[in-house]
């Protein structure tokens, strides 16, 4: 059976992602858009709006438009948005990218996604102009002043005349994130302004964010979630977003109390942290009234244990990096709420629940693969059409990879992963890249890499290896070397054979059965 949305269809506005966001910026003035919470630098609705204005503008002087890409390998400072929107404004797409990245991780990102200009902090230039020298990005920019790159600065006060760009919504890519979608290696996910646009607007019946709202950016505004739901929502409805370019438990406590942050949108390790460590009672966090969580599962208990130690609502929602994100959420309003859910469809969106071996939708209460459709879901995989035609069907359902159910009341709950995914306290950990730096080790004849679950990270990749003459440490930290941290391997098992199938697919649910076991 397909289920829609509880929720009336909105209106999704024909315009640009830059249009629909800076709608209203201008009319805020010196009300704080974005705050460093670590020192209160602080850029208003009007500085905002003007620096997006000169970030197109010396985008443009340089001949950037439609069809290129900007990359910004940075953590969450307030000049993100600045420079997200600029980019935006230009008529380009930004690929973002993960600051935790080894160069040859962003090497392979620049190169694949075919970007022109890459943006960084001074700390992580180094990296950044290695792999840039691998790649056809042409110039580097810094946030600030380093020796080696030019200051974004320098962009930004060309003093040119902001372009008029022609964007088609439906047709021209806005954003690139990276994501292994159901299986495999990293791809770029090809979403438009038309998929964002349409997401800020479907959010809106579920969670009243509003211009009194001040919303922590802890999440990362590389990640879909951070991006979408902190970042442009808030900043769309004259929210104030006060970002942390690193999660320390101590320093996230003094900026919702001293900041008075009235929403966070969270991951479950951090609602876990929440819930039971002991510093949490040093810190007044009364303002706190609405925590949403999203990109991993959050169980009923903690979510119940969380909110009653903050006095907030705690709830959970769920989306995909190729649904930008957002498809499911619980509303947030008292009594709204049912344990371990994801709540309804938001509007606009359509959902089904098919039995992924026969292909035939279930009933309520039964399980199988989640499928959704809506204007929120990507155009493809950057070049790789066999990967979107997996994904993606001809009706425009999008198969999501994870198993489901709806009970009668149109609640839905993610129930398991069809998906090989692993979910590293909110991160995409794909067992395929890991299993492929494993097999380069040359005392290793075979490996395979499952989730197993972790109380504080959620899942942790395990891998289970054929090899001699080598030890579990010395194997981990191989891996270590040439990986983000958040994708390390954390167990080591050595076995006689990785099952395979006649195709010689790596038979993982044997595995993870044999770990459960």
């Amino acid at each position: 059976m397909v289920v829609q949305s509880p929720y009336p269809d909105v209106e999704i506005p024909e315009v640009s992602l830059a249009d629909l966001v800076l709608e209203s910026a201008r009319v805020r003035g010196d009300k704080p858009a974005l705050i460093d919470g670590p020192s209160g630098r602080t850029i208003t609705y009007h500085e905002f709006t003007l620096g997006v204005g000169s970030m197109a503008a010396g985008l443009a002087a340089r001949g950037f438009g439609k069809g290129d890409v900007f990359a910004i390998y940075s953590p969450n400072v307030p000049e993100y948005a600045v420079a997200f929107h600029g980019v935006a404004k230009a008529g380009g797409a930004v690929t973002t990218i993960n600051p935790l990245y080894t160069v040859e991780e962003l090497t392979f990102q620049l190169n694949d996604s075919q970007a022109r200009y890459l943006l960084t902090i001074p700390l992580f230039l180094e990296q950044a102009n290695e792999a840039a020298a691998a790649s056809k990005v042409e110039e580097v920019f810094v946030l600030g002043d380093a020796e080696g790159a030019t200051p974004i600065m320098a962009l930004l006060g060309t003093g040119g005349e902001v372009p008029q760009v022609d964007i088609d919504p439906k047709e021209d890519l806005v954003v690139l994130p990276y994501s292994s979608g159901t299986t495999g290696l990293p791809k770029g996910v090809m979403l438009t302004h038309h998929n964002l646009v349409s997401n800020i607007m479907q959010c809106e019946p579920p969670h009243a964010t509003g211009e009194n709202d001040v919303i922590i950016g802890v999440l990362p505004f590389f990640h879909i979630y951070g991006m979408t739901v902190i970042m442009n929502i808030a900043l769309r409805r004259g929210a104030t977003v006060v970002t942390m370019p690193r999660f320390d438990l101590g320093d996230f406590l003094r900026i919702l109390q001293d900041y008075k942050v009235s929403r966070a949108y969270l991951v479950p390790p951090i609602i876990l942290a929440l819930a039971k460590q002991p510093v949490v009672e040093q810190f007044d966090l009364s303002s706190l009234d609405i925590i949403m969580s999203g990109a991993a599962p959050l169980s009923g208990d903690l979510a119940a244990e969380a909110g009653k130690r903050l006095g907030a609502l705690v709830m959970q929602g769920y989306g995909l990096t190729e649904t930008s994100p957002v498809t499911h959420m619980i509303p947030d309003e008292p009594g709204r709420d049912r344990a371990g859910s994801i709540g309804f469809p938001i509007p606009n969106t359509e959902c089904k629940i098919v039995d992924p071996v026969g292909g035939q939708e279930v009933g309520a209460d039964e399980m199988g693969e989640l499928w959704i459709r809506g204007p929120q879901v990507m155009k493809g995989y950057l070049n790789n059409d066999d990967a979107t035609k997996i994904t993606l069907d001809d009706e425009g359902w999008l198969h999501t990879g994870d198993m489901a159910k709806v009970d009668e009341d149109g609640y839905f709950f993610i129930v398991d992963r069809l998906k090989e995914l692993i979910k590293y306290k909110g991160y995409q950990v794909p067992p395929a890249e890991l299993e492929a730096v494993l097999l380069s080790h040359p005392k290793i004849a075979d490996a395979a890499v499952i989730p197993v679950a972790d109380e504080e990270a959620g899942e942790i990749p395990k891998a289970y290896v054929v090899a001699q003459g080598v030890d579990g440490g010395e194997i981990m930290n191989y891996v270590a070397e040439r990986v983000a941290p958040y994708k390390k391997i954390r167990k080591v098992e050595f076995v006689d054979e990785i099952p395979k199938s006649a195709s010689g697919k790596i038979l993982r649910r044997v595995l993870i059965d044999r770990e459960r076991a």
